[in-house]
């Protein structure tokens, strides 16, 4: 949500931020007395309306993650049945990625999970033969479990580390390796249980091939995640060492320059 300050607030006041903003300045008793007095059953019916209005709303959006993993959960498989899906999966992408949502007291995110769309996405979405439907799905794991640990356990208790890999390693589409690696991404940084299952499925062996790919953006991403992940975990420089990954290291950077280059040499410094 951008920072519009209290003029921003003022604009949309039955959002979560605007609540919370209120609250905020009728605690801070910067006003004069008489003027709190003359405010203070102005405030009460504003707060009831808003708190009426901004839940309303969260009620309406867990209906439509409910509609839309109705439409998901459909068996059509022509053409106008998969455009159904693709839009399912962006408005699912949408409510999940609400700032205002992060902050509802009932996560939509918890919500989305407790619904049975991660495993939806995990068990059914990730294997399909579309590739638009496959890089929707793995985009949604990403934006779902990013920094939220409830839904980071649920992905990985379905097995979403060695899918997204998989993906990550051998898909077919440019796109979908993308969005897994975006997604195995969100499940490893600051997520212990996430960087635990990654090393045990030999993740960074995965890593490292797609550094060695064709793909100029999944290699400069994953040489950025290497790099990141061995300065906050620098125990694992010793199964690196023992994989014959900085001589591999070193043979990237015979390659034609390229900005990828830069987060090379910041992980052969690590």
């Amino acid at each position: 949500m951008a920072d519009g300050g209290n003029e921003g607030n003022r604009q949309h006041p039955h959002s979560l931020q605007g609540l919370l903003h209120m609250a905020i300045e009728a605690g801070t008793g910067s006003a004069a007395p008489d003027q709190m007095e003359q405010m203070s059953e102005e405030r009460r019916r504003w707060l009831q309306e808003a708190m009426r209005s901004a839940f309303a709303g969260q009620v309406d959006e867990v209906q439509q993650i409910k509609e839309c993993l109705q439409e998901l959960n459909t068996d059509t498989s022509n053409e106008n049945g998969d455009d159904r899906k693709e839009r399912a999966l962006q408005l699912l992408a949408d409510l999940c990625e609400n700032l205002d949502n992060a902050s509802a007291p009932f996560s939509i995110l918890t919500d989305f999970c407790k619904l049975g769309g991660m495993e939806l996405l995990l068990n059914r979405y990730l294997s399909c033969p579309e590739a638009e439907l496959r890089w929707r799905a793995a985009d949604l794991v990403g934006i779902c479990s990013q920094n939220v640990p409830f839904v980071q356990e649920c992905a990985l208790c379905l097995g979403a580390m060695s899918k997204l890999l998989q993906l990550l390693d051998l898909d077919s589409s440019e796109q979908v390796r993308i969005k897994s690696f975006f997604a195995i991404s969100c499940l490893v940084r600051e997520q212990e249980a996430g960087l635990a299952e990654f090393v045990k499925m030999d993740g960074f062996s995965v890593l490292m091939r797609a550094m060695q790919s064709d793909v100029e953006k999944l290699k400069i991403k994953s040489a950025f995640l290497l790099q990141n992940l061995l300065y906050s975990h620098p125990e694992h420089k010793g199964t690196l060492c023992s994989m014959g990954m900085i001589q591999q290291l070193v043979s990237l950077l015979r390659s034609e320059h390229s900005p990828f280059h830069e987060h090379v040499l910041s992980a052969l410094c690590r």
